[in-house]
Parts: structure tokens; sequence; C-alpha cells
């Protein structure tokens, strides 16, 4: 049997209370510039949207000068084949600090937003 590793977040990520909206994602380490926080989305084409949200991609809070920033993806270095959303930090993050991404919230009415979400990081 396989050992399943995954876990919801990273252990240096954890969920609080925001000052953006109800609950983020908030660092509990300092954070380098460029590291891969893992997976917010897996596409899904039985979703309205197209993609299933994950822990990191239901708490991560918009900000429209954002800390990270999403890449689409067709490949995952441990589970193969598939396509979804990552999110990479910009610039250093600081222990307690509140990680943030610029995102579009109406994906519904936008077909081309996937386009529009990696161009607009």
């Amino acid at each position: 049997m396989k050992n399943n590793s995954f876990r919801p977040l990273p252990d240096f990520l954890t969920i609080s209370k925001s000052k953006i909206e109800g609950v983020g994602v908030f660092a509990t380490e300092n954070i380098q510039p460029g590291t891969d926080l893992g997976m917010s989305h897996v596409f899904d084409s039985r979703f309205p949207d197209g993609y299933i949200r994950l822990s990191l991609g239901g708490f991560i809070n918009h900000h429209e000068i954002p800390n990270c920033k999403a890449v689409v993806n067709n490949k995952d270095n441990e589970i193969g084949d598939v396509k979804h959303i990552r999110l990479l930090t910009t610039k250093k993050i600081m222990k307690g600090e509140e990680l943030t991404v610029r995102y579009i919230i109406n994906v519904l009415d936008n077909p081309k937003w996937e386009y529009e979400y990696e161009v607009s990081q």
C-alpha cells in the first residue's frame, strides 16, 4: 500500500481569523519568495466553474497587492497528469503574516477566467 502523505496545508501554514474576510491562511514561520505552497484547485469538468477548491484555495483571501500568485499546471510531480492551480509566494512572508492572492471572483460569468487569472498574477 502506498503511503498517503497528503496534508490539507503545509506544516508552515495555518488557518486563522482574518482582517480581510472571515478566516485566511497565515504563515507559522518565515517563508521565502518562490516557495510552492501546493495545489489550491484541481480541474474537474463536473463542477460549475470546472475546478474543485482544495483547503488552500478555499481559505486564501483576495488582495489587490498579493504576496502569492496562482499558476495553472497540467502535471504534478507526485500524482502525474492532472490539471490544477498551484500557489507560489512572490515575496518573503513573515511568521504571522496572512497569505493573499489576486483572484477573479465571478468566474462563472467569464469563460476566459483561467487565462485572466494566470496573467493577472
